[in-house]
């Protein structure tokens, strides 16, 4: 009964302060001038306040200072250092996700500022130490202080540029992260033996503001995440790791959109463009401009393929399985982007000689 306490107000915690917030939000997008730019990437008719990202942080934090309060067994000795670490770079990052928002950041200065709150984490001990073995299921021996640093900085950032992509659609991010969360919070409170219930109230508290900002966000969105998507992908990246180096489960919940990240800087560099600039070359995008869906469907779509992994990580022990998993997924992947760029590419064609 305790632990089922936890979860409840440490969810609704989170989500009641992400609907408190949302008002807000909009409010300080629309006087600030915080807003999208009609007919941009998105082809929106209408300018829309960009500081969703801000309840997001906001419901987050709240949920994890309740957490704090719940009487329930708490095992890693190092857990509140680790949680300021997590709160302390996540405002890092939301900090600069805001100031994007305003000035438009160029990359260099974004990848900066994502490695500096990367950093913070990581001086407060949320670094990837060993992985498992997909072979063997062994545990890889602790690496030199220098790899697991590169390692971790790697892991983070691309992390919260996978998240920030996917932040194209209505519901998109939000959506899948919010899928994601639930996996790494079942995985940790009850797959685990014993269970991390401390442990898994962090990423249950990132759902409680995820599903408040989605009531908003979903299809027609009414606020945007901005560029505070980044954030969103750094606390799922953090709670990877937090939650014992979970980063396999994570690749196969975001594989689709790891993959879209991979095949976009691709054809960016062999079309001579530069690869963090972005454009509607995305799978959601061209998904959405050749019309064999809509936003709607796009983000369902983009959910079930998610979750069906998501769900084979958590019924399954097996790191071999999981491997295979991941390969065949990454296969029917890249048949799919074959497909939808065939068809966009004859659409394109067809255009041009109309």
């Amino acid at each position: 009964m305790l632990r089922l306490f936890a979860f409840v107000i440490v969810f609704n915690s989170a989500l009641a302060a992400t609907l408190l917030a949302i008002p807000l939000a909009r409010h300080f997008s629309f006087r600030f001038g915080v807003t999208s730019v009609p007919g941009g990437r998105r082809q929106e008719r209408v300018a829309m306040p960009k500081l969703g990202g801000m309840v997001i942080f906001l419901g987050f934090t709240v949920g994890i200072i309740v957490a704090q309060f719940v009487a329930i067994e708490r095992q890693d000795p190092n857990e509140i250092t680790r949680l300021f670490g997590l709160i302390a770079g996540g405002a890092v990052i939301f900090i600069l996700g805001l100031i994007d928002d305003i000035f438009d950041l160029n990359y260099i200065q974004i990848f900066i500022g994502q490695a500096v709150g990367s950093g913070i984490a990581i001086g407060f001990q949320i670094f990837i130490e060993f992985f498992n073995n997909p072979l063997t299921g062994a545990q890889t021996d602790p690496w030199s202080p220098v790899i697991t640093v590169a390692l971790t900085l790697f892991w983070l950032v691309l992390m919260m540029n996978t998240v920030n992509l996917l932040d194209g659609s209505d519901g998109l991010a939000g959506g899948i992260a919010l899928i994601a969360g639930l996996v790494l919070f079942f995985n940790s409170a009850f797959r685990l033996t014993p269970p991390q219930t401390s442990v898994s109230l962090l990423p249950l508290a990132l759902t409680g503001a995820l599903v408040g900002f989605l009531i908003y966000n979903s299809y027609p969105a009414r606020i945007y995440m901005g560029g505070s998507a980044w954030f969103l992908g750094y606390a799922l990246g953090a709670l990877s790791i937090i939650g014992g180096a979970k980063m396999a489960t994570i690749l196969l919940v975001m594989g689709l959109p790891l993959m879209d990240l991979g095949w976009q800087m691709v054809n960016r560099l062999r079309s001579g463009n530069n690869p963090f600039r972005g454009d509607r070359g995305h799978l959601h995008f061209r998904l959405q401009d050749s019309g064999l869906m809509t936003p709607r469907q796009i983000a369902l779509s983009y959910y079930g393929i998610c979750a069906l992994f998501g769900f084979l990580t958590l019924v399954t022990t097996s790191q071999m399985f999981k491997f295979i998993a991941f390969a065949f997924m990454l296969i029917c992947i890249a048949i799919g982007f074959v497909v939808v760029g065939r068809i966009s590419a004859l659409d394109e064609d067809y255009s041009s000689s109309s």
